[in-house]
Order: structure tokens, then sequence, then C-alpha cells
């Protein structure tokens, strides 16, 4: 999703194909030996593997609402984002999934992602949003996450002490950005017709 977002963000062309990870196509495994979504390929051939790498990609190509920092808050940004990445993500995937690592693990999961959560709560109390006035890279990249963790159990989470985060992730969800990344596409076949990402850029 945040791949799907600085790209709508920034107006970049490009052709989508969406992937079911139970049947990836042999294409996506040629051009990624990880194999795992988002991938971009570039025209020049280089391959981006990595979401957060998608959308600095964009952004430094055309970042018409200036989601990128100024240089001196960049290094602030990928910080917080690596911590997001590193230390919340993990902690989310044994909450979400509990199939997969035991059931006694995933409040101890829920409660040690609630503190970042609880750390993103006490910033947004300051900001209007996580990169200042207005929404930015941080706020997408941190945003597809703090989703996941609050849809897990929104009952459990609408009863946080996170009002601020709450309503946050409430804008988040209501505004057209997020409704045109998630619209769905049926699963990409070699010879259909080509796919393109909607270009205009959100205002």
């Amino acid at each position: 999703m945040r791949a799907r977002l600085a790209l709508a963000v920034s107006g970049q062309t490009c052709e989508l194909r969406e992937v079911v990870l139970g049947c990836k196509p042999a294409e996506l495994q040629q051009v990624s030996a990880k194999a795992t979504v988002p991938v971009l390929v570039d025209t020049d051939g280089r391959v981006l593997e990595e979401s957060l790498d998608i959308m600095l990609w964009a952004l430094q190509r055309h970042d018409p609402l200036q989601w990128l920092p100024a240089q001196g808050e960049l290094a602030d940004a990928l910080f917080l984002i690596g911590r997001c990445d590193g230390e919340f993500k993990p902690q989310l995937d044994r909450y979400k999934y509990p199939g997969r690592f035991g059931p006694a693990d995933r409040n101890e999961a829920r409660d040690m992602g609630a503190g970042f959560i609880g750390e993103l709560d006490q910033r947004l109390r300051r900001d209007r949003c996580l990169s200042g006035d207005q929404w930015g890279l941080l706020d997408a990249a941190v945003a597809p996450f703090v989703r996941q963790f609050a849809h897990t159990d929104s009952h459990w989470f609408a009863s946080q002490p996170w009002p601020s985060l709450q309503a946050w992730l409430a804008n988040f969800e209501a505004s057209p950005l997020f409704q045109r990344v998630m619209t769905k596409y049926l699963p990409w076949q070699p010879g259909q017709d080509q796919t393109l990402f909607d270009t205009e850029p959100v205002r």
C-alpha cells in the first residue's frame, strides 16, 4: 500500500501487475529472487524490491505535495520508519497471525506493538501529522501498518487512550488517496492487456 501511495501522489506512469503470493508468476521470480511484493522494474532495468525504496524513487522524481522532508529532517523520518519496519512490524505479524507463532505470543506482541503506537499518538498530539503540519513520507510509510494493527482487534483498538492517532488513522481511511490505492485488480496473467496504475496525481 505505501508504494502505491507514493506512486499515486507522484503521478508516475507504471504498468501494474497484481500478484497473488500463493501463485507467483514466473515473470516475478525472474526479475526478483526475493519474489515478494512490491517489486518495481524501472525502464532502465533497475529492480527495486523494497516498498520504501519505491516510495523514495517516486517522490524524488516528482513530489507535488512535498511529501519528502527537508534534508535535515529526512534522517529523522527514515529513523522512525526504520523502527516501524524493524521493531513494530515483527510484533504486528505475531499479533495479526497467531497461528504462525502460537496464540500465547499474541497479547505479548500486541502490548509490545502498543508501545510504538503510543509514541506515535504522543507525536500526533503535538502536530496534525507525523510529518508535521501536513501529511508526508513518514505518515504514508507508517499508516498501512498502523491500520493493520488497528483492524486486528478493532474493538480493543478503539478502547485505547490514543485519540490523536485514532483521528489521524480515520482521516487517512476517509481520504480519496486511500480509496484510490485500495482499488482491487484481477491477478495478472501473461498475455493480458496492460493495466496502467492511475497516473493523475492525487491532490
